[in-house]
């Protein structure tokens, strides 16, 4: 008798019409396998789905080129389908879940024919953590087969878990023809179902990554008491071997992954990864917040990575393990066959195919060679500074939340929320200027409350509350800090040096939850004084630092403002709470 897995399987099957159906164990005999497939057989836009790079500098690694069309995340097209409007809230798209289904099963009908149907049985989280969850996604491409394999716990274990329960994530992907007008994503929480065809671009296509482990694992999250989060999780080691773990939420493109893997300048310190992208969070029995991280690989952006600003990922990039290593939509040094992007190591390569395949010119002006959101996909077990917590099945203890964003002015380097409830507040109104991770218009700001509005799988206003209700079930909540690399001076260079540097703040951080540093209270929260971080051997002058870390209450009505008729968007679902907040201005 069939399982119920197999019966959605052969039910899918029926509708997409595959030529063939292969089950995915999770071997690296089978990846190679389906490597080879995407090297002779599948192509997408005329390339063949993967290009083999140079196996002496880069091992195992293989370029990727997606359709001109198909680069980004597609916000506009991705819905989330609550039965009623007021659920899904003003921060989603919505669809009727009935209308939903009728509009994908026509684009679906027959959008795998010729094309092999890959089932990829895989496990959001240690097998063995309490939060982990089962999980199959169906996809007809080995981009995404071989993706999934990096970025989840993939493996016919998953099948034997599942067995004949109905307790499993469903996940239906298809590229179908890449017409984007015939491309959605749309998510049905209450059936923790994703479906998506049109694109095979990673937060698109892989499903356990946004679309699962954020979007519906908030509305899981809501319903059972945590928090899945758009959020690194890192700890910081000090010259006394004290390890303290913080989360950090930044918009994509931000500086997560620099973060996650930071190199410090501060001799004695140390960071550990333990993820780049995703948190769940829960509170322990202890009472205690506590985190995973439900992936187990890294997707980052490539333009400016080095070894400038983030040695360890290059390393990490280059370590030629068992698992593949993919690069998406960057350029082609065609004499090395190696990748290359704006911001790579080394000087300008002479014969350089841009990220469509075409040759391309350095001196033609604004021309770029790699996509601004061109990315790589590797194993976080390359990574040379992983945590040796990373597989522990509960997790580590979260002492510090951080939020941040991308803001030229205004926002102060880093400052202290007053307490929960006002880090709460302040973390709803974050405001961050757009990058390449999503279409849209670059530089634009748009509020990203917790940097979670493109993720969050329900009204933010329930989701507020959802904080604040968290809050309250733990004896001694985390401290809430808030950072902003990104002030720019009259000139409109960055004033603060990051990357390594970022340690002189993190460390005040920790200091401060162990209230072992100073700080000044302002009317936005506690900010610390110059003297209070650690500045020595760093070249910031005096009068640029204060200017980073200046509070000026006048410039912040514009910004108080527009927070409020973001508040008001979600009407009665707002939390009082936060409008007490609002109203102490």
């Amino acid at each position: 008798m069939a399982t119920p897995l197999e019966r959605w399987v052969e039910e899918q099957a029926g509708l997409a019409e595959p030529e063939s159906i292969y089950w995915c164990d999770g071997t690296e005999e089978e990846a190679r396998k389906i490597v080879e497939a995407g090297l002779t057989k599948e192509k997408i836009n005329g390339h063949s789905v993967f290009h083999e790079l140079n196996r002496s500098s880069f091992p195992g690694s293989y370029l990727h080129r997606s359709h001109p069309t198909d680069v980004a995340r597609t916000e506009h097209l991705t819905y989330v389908c609550h039965p009623d409007k007021v659920t899904a809230g003003p921060n989603n798209n919505w669809m009727p879940p009935l209308e939903a289904k009728e509009k994908l099963s026509r684009l679906s009908k027959g959008c795998m024919r010729g094309r092999t149907m890959y089932v990829l049985p895989y496990m959001m989280g240690h097998p063995d953590s309490p939060y982990a969850k089962a999980c199959v996604q169906l996809t007809d491409i080995s981009y995404v087969a071989v993706s999934m394999r990096i970025m989840t716990r993939l493996g016919k274990g998953v099948v034997r878990k599942i067995g004949g329960s109905e307790n499993f994530v469903r996940g239906f992907h298809s590229v179908g023809d890449l017409d984007p007008e015939k491309r959605f994503i749309m998510h049905f929480p209450d059936e923790n179902f994703v479906w998506s065809i049109g694109s095979g671009y990673g937060g698109n296509a892989l499903l356990g990554k946004k679309c699962f482990s954020l979007r519906i694992a908030s509305w899981l999250g809501l319903k059972e008491g945590w928090l899945a989060e758009h959020m690194i999780i890192i700890g910081i080691e000090d010259p006394e071997g004290r390890i303290t773990y913080v989360v950090a939420a930044l918009p994509s493109a931000c500086g997560k992954t620099n973060l996650a893997m930071l190199q410090p300048s501060i001799p004695g310190y140390k960071i550990w990864t333990v993820g780049d992208d995703i948190a769940w969070m829960n509170v322990g029995p202890d009472g205690r917040l506590w985190a995973i991280n439900p992936e187990t690989g890294l997707f980052g952006v490539a333009p400016g990575t080095s070894l400038k600003t983030n040695p360890n990922m290059v390393r990490t990039l280059k370590a030629g393990t068992f698992y593949p290593t993919l690069y998406t939509n960057t350029a082609l040094d065609a004499d090395r066959n190696e990748p290359w992007w704006e911001g790579r190591d080394g000087p300008v390569p002479e014969n350089v195919l841009d990220w469509q395949g075409r040759r391309w010119d350095h001196l033609q002006q604004d021309s770029k060679a790699a996509h601004p959101n061109s990315r790589f996909t590797a194993a976080i077990s390359q990574c040379p500074v992983v945590s040796r917590e990373f597989n522990n099945p509960k997790g580590v203890p979260i002492s510090a939340i951080i939020f941040g964003g991308r803001r030229t002015e205004l926002i102060p380097l880093v400052y202290e929320s007053f307490g929960w409830q006002h880090g709460v507040f302040s973390a709803a109104r974050m405001g961050s200027e757009t990058t390449a991770a999503a279409i849209h218009s670059i530089g634009a700001l748009r509020r990203d409350p917790m940097a979670m509005i493109p993720f969050c799988g329900y009204n933010m206003g329930d989701y507020f509350g959802h904080w604040l209700d968290i809050g309250k079930k733990m004896k001694d909540p985390p401290g809430i800090f808030f950072i902003n690399w990104f002030r720019r001076d009259e000139d409109g260079k960055f004033i603060w040096p990051g990357f390594g540097e970022n340690i002189r703040i993190l460390k005040w951080i920790i200091n401060r939850t162990n209230r072992k540093a100073g700080a000044r209270e302002t009317p936005i929260g506690l900010v610390p004084r110059p003297g209070d971080i650690d500045t020595r051997g760093l070249d910031v002058p005096a009068e640029k630092l204060e200017e980073l870390l200046e509070v000026n209450p006048g410039e912040w009505d514009r910004e108080t403002e527009d927070a409020g008729k973001f508040f008001e968007k979600f009407g009665d679902r707002m939390p009082a709470e936060l409008w007490e907040e609002f109203n102490k201005k």
